[in-house]
């Protein structure tokens, strides 16, 4: 009885586990232009302006190697390494100095199209981006 009931645990587990998926690595690569950055927990909600979003031209570059960088206004704001875990980025950000910190970045919905993800902290950011 008790190897029975295991077995179903386990097949219910595992059956659960796949129904929720992870993110497909084939839509995940590549250059993602910045359409929409807001900050929706805050008060009120804040979002970046569509012209500064022309003027500046963000994108975020998903590798296949393991590796990430955002730009904004042609420059490198930030750079690291990822690894997927369920419907997260987990990012391990390299900073100046020889420091780096680590932040997931929670992806709520992804097509060949466009992506949607956000920080969840209190100040966190959502972005939605266009695949180039």
């Amino acid at each position: 009885m008790k190897k029975a009931l295991l077995t179903i645990t386990a097949t219910i587990i595992l059956f659960a586990t796949a129904c929720t998926g992870g993110l497909n690595t084939q839509q995940l690569y590549g250059k993602w232009k910045y359409v929409k950055v807001g900050v929706p927990n805050s008060s009120p909600p804040d979002t970046v302006t569509t012209a500064d979003l022309e003027e500046n031209k963000p994108y975020i570059e998903i590798k296949p190697d393991g590796n990430l960088n955002i730009f904004w206004g042609g420059k490198l704001l930030s750079h690291g390494t990822y690894k997927i875990s369920g419907k997260n980025l987990n990012v391990h950000e390299l900073l100046p100095n020889g420091k780096s910190r680590d932040f997931p970045f929670y992806v709520s919905s992804l097509s060949d199209k466009q992506i949607t993800f956000e920080t969840l902290d209190k100040d966190g950011s959502r972005v939605t981006a266009v695949k180039q």
